[in-house]
């Protein structure tokens, strides 16, 4: 493990609780004290964890911010650059870019855990927390699936249920409905935070609910959504139009109706995928179409949760 924070701490924890081999590297001396005192092997010394890895022809996880991805990377093709690789970066059109270009030899599966909160670092992790979560899973025209089989059992082993996708769907999504939330959450404590000190002595659930994100490392925000630009911009547009038309129909006519009653509509949509009805799927991953079936599985938004042999077992509504 690289990157001792939040997710890549959670995830160091949560696969040593369930019997596997773990150690791993952080540049945080505050992390690696802590990690090290609550029993873990890791160290400050990024360079030996790799070769440590590269003796062992262990799995790596990156699992630092975006703008560190692309040194960490060099040391990986340096030390151990044929090694299984993933990440748990919110983007990935710009890892898998960086990876093609620093460590073209290593097995890559992209990867990025929908879980997290508002808080950060060695202290926060959790590793329970990836029970139940989605966790994406590149697949591209050429990723090795012998290697994807042995992340998503990584995955599947830490309680989370794994979403194929290619690096531009993923990218698309998230920016709708993890970054456009960030960017919201920021203007929305803004806005409130300059009604001064009634604003914040009135303010209850729906600015809470509303502003829980705008919490989170501003590091870490910029790094997910800066590095997101490409998808993010056309979303933001979407938003701004949006946005727009509701201030348009406000001041014309004094009604919100449209506005108002198709974010209700988007809201029960959300709230009743949670109990659709899925039906279950096998993908063989010894198939000559095993990318294009675990991309169509992934893409209606189904998940897998378990690996038999060659073969993933998933479900989809």
């Amino acid at each position: 493990m690289i990157g001792l924070g939040l997710i890549g701490g959670s995830l160091l924890r949560a696969a040593h609780s369930i019997g596997r081999t773990t150690f791993g590297a952080t540049t945080s001396e505050a992390d690696a004290d802590a990690a090290s005192r609550a029993g873990f092997d890791v160290t400050t010394q990024v360079e030996a964890a790799l070769g440590k890895a590269a003796e062992r022809d262990a799995m790596i996880v990156l699992a630092v911010p975006l703008p560190a991805v692309e040194e960490v990377l060099r040391t990986v093709s340096r030390v151990a650059g044929h090694c299984v690789l993933t990440d748990v970066t919110s983007v990935k059109g710009p890892v898998l870019d960086s990876v093609r270009r620093r460590a073209p030899y290593a097995k890559f599966v992209g990867g990025h855990p929908m879980a997290g909160t508002a808080n950060s670092g060695w202290k926060a992790s959790n590793p329970a927390l990836f029970g139940g979560a989605a966790w994406v899973l590149g697949v591209e025209h050429d990723t090795d699936l012998t290697a994807w089989a042995e992340v998503a059992r990584l995955v599947l082993d830490v309680g989370a249920q794994v979403v194929p996708l290619p690096a531009d769907s993923h990218d698309e999504t998230v920016a709708r409905i993890s970054h456009l939330p960030h960017i919201f959450a920021a203007i929305l404590a803004t806005i409130g935070a300059q009604g001064g000190p009634l604003a914040m002595a009135l303010a209850a659930g729906s600015y809470t609910d509303g502003t829980r994100v705008a919490g989170s490392s501003p590091a870490l925000v910029r790094a997910m959504t800066e590095g997101n630009r490409d998808a993010l911009l056309p979303i933001v547009d979407e938003a701004l139009g949006r946005l727009g038309a509701a201030r348009g129909s406000l001041a014309s006519t004094g009604g919100l109706a449209v506005t108002v009653n198709a974010g209700y509509e988007g809201a029960q949509a959300f709230a009743a995928s949670k109990d659709a009805e899925r039906a279950g799927v096998r993908v063989s991953l010894s198939a000559p179409d095993a990318r294009d079936g675990l991309i169509a599985l992934g893409e209606r938004g189904g998940r897998i949760t378990a690996i038999e042999g060659d073969t993933a077992i998933g479900e989809v509504s």
